[in-house]
Formats: C-alpha cells, structure tokens, sequence
C-alpha cells in the first residue's frame, strides 16, 4: 500500500474517530468542535482568496470570527446569529469603503455559519443527537456512493467546467443512497418518521452534491488544488466539509420552516427537522 495512501486512511480513521466521539458526547465537546471547524474553514477561505493579504480585512474578519466562535462555544445561538449578520454587513460596508475583495462578506458568511448551524443542530438534546447522525449518515453515503456509481455508470457530466468527473450517474446514485441511508437510520431512531426523514434526504443531499461543487468552483476559479494541507493526505477542511457545510445549513433552514409550518418554537432543531 502507497504511503499517502495509508497516511489518508489513518488521518480519515482519526477525523471519523473524533468527530463521532464529540457527536456522541455533544455539549461543550461538541460545540468546541464546531467552533474549530469554523475558525479553519475561514482560516483556509481567506488564504484561498487571498483575504489574509489585505489587513483590515483580515483583522475585522478574524475578530468576527472569533465572536461567533466564542458564542457558539458558550451556546448562544441566537446571539451568534445576531453576531453573523453583522459581521457579515460589515464585510459589505468596507467592500464600499474600502475596497475590500467582495469574497470577504461571503467568507465571513461561509465559516460561520459551518459552526453556529453544525453546534445548533446538534444542540444537547437526543434528537439533536439523532439530527446530527442523519445529517452525517446524508452527507457520507452521498459522497460514497456518487464516487462509486459514477466510477462504474459513467455518462455525461454533471458540471463539466467546474468538476469534470462529477457525472450524472453519479449525482443520481448518491442521493438515492443517501434516502436510503436515512430513511434506515431513522426507521432505527425515530420510528414513524420515514416519510419525512425521505423527502429531507433528498434535500440535503442535492445540497451537500450543491456545496461539493461550489467549494471545486472556488478552488478553480483560484487555482489551487486543496484547501490547504492541514489535515495528512486530505488536504484540508473545505476539501472534506464542503458538502456537509451545505447540507447543515439547508437542515437549520428546514427546520425553522417545518417550526413556522406548525406554528410551534423552534426548541429543538432536531425535533422541528423530523416534525416531532
């Protein structure tokens, strides 16, 4: 077996390994987790970008970032929100002020919003136990098995000019897999929830197929080849949350919709997503 090879299967074995324990565990652990993968997502988009270039920009977003990161730690979720929304808006105003890179505001946007939805689905409840292992279950059987089908259908490509081996099959195959996926772990969890578990598989595998591509676009509009080199034979973070930054993000908007649908407070994140 290749040495880089065996370095990426020890460093996706570790990844696998912390992130399932913290999920497990959630609260403090949990919420430390998400507010890490936020700090790095922004870290390696301002690189990418070349935001760290212009210092203003780098010290207005690394403090935002930092505010969100800290009230996501202490769960303050709606602060946090508060706070992304106007980090966000300030992003914009030295876009007219200062001349900043108008992928300043988005990164800003990007990043934190990967910690504060991944910390608030999750939250310290059992269903946002149970949300968050449907997400995870969504995301990875979509990665899986849209690689292998189209490894093995083939046909035409899914977006040629951004991500040439992405196809069609592929794309298919994935999210068939990942309403299967969730459809099984649900009929396991949440009996009589299938229904619904279905129809927002297939949402949130559409996304995360959606935010594998937006990160391939990025990645070549900038051409760079990984994210960075932060994590041994994967490249970086962007290059292994990129769909799952999408699907959380789509799970916290489907849940305050399913909330608003019933008229109900939005308490539990993973109760609103499966209509409990």
């Amino acid at each position: 077996m290749q040495r880089e090879l065996k370095l990426r299967i020890v460093s996706g074995v570790i990844l696998a390994a912390v992130v399932l324990a913290a999920t497990w565990y959630g609260g403090l652990a949990f919420r430390v987790l998400a507010a890490v993968i936020g700090l790095l997502i922004y870290y390696e988009w301002s690189g990418i970008t070349g935001i760290a270039r212009d210092w203003v920009a780098n010290v207005v977003g690394w403090i935002g970032e930092a505010a969100i990161a800290f009230l996501v730690l202490v769960g303050n979720f709606e602060f946090a929100a508060g706070m992304l929304v106007g980090v966000t808006a300030v992003g914009i105003a030295l876009i007219i002020l200062h001349g900043t890179s108008r992928w300043f505001p988005a990164g800003l946007f990007y990043a934190g919003v990967t910690g504060l939805a991944l910390a608030a689905i999750r939250s310290d409840d059992r269903p946002g136990l149970y949300a968050m292992l449907f997400v995870f279950a969504v995301v990875w059987a979509t990665d899986i098995l849209a690689y292998f089908v189209g490894r093995a259908l083939g046909g035409p490509k899914l977006a040629p000019s951004i991500s040439p081996g992405k196809t069609w099959s592929g794309a298919i195959g994935g999210a068939v897999s990942a309403v299967a996926a969730g459809v099984v772990l649900v009929h396991f969890l949440l009996p009589g929830a299938e229904i619904i578990a279905a129809c927002v598989a297939l949402v949130l595998s559409v996304c995360s197929q959606s935010g594998d591509l937006f990160e391939s676009f990025i990645k070549r509009k900038f051409g760079v080849k990984d994210s960075s080199r932060l994590i041994p034979g994967h490249g970086g973070v962007m290059d292994r949350v990129d769909g799952l930054i999408f699907a959380c993000f789509s799970a916290f908007l489907l849940a305050g919709l399913f909330s608003l649908i019933k008229g109900n407070a939005m308490t539990s994140l993973g109760a609103a997503l499966f209509g409990l």
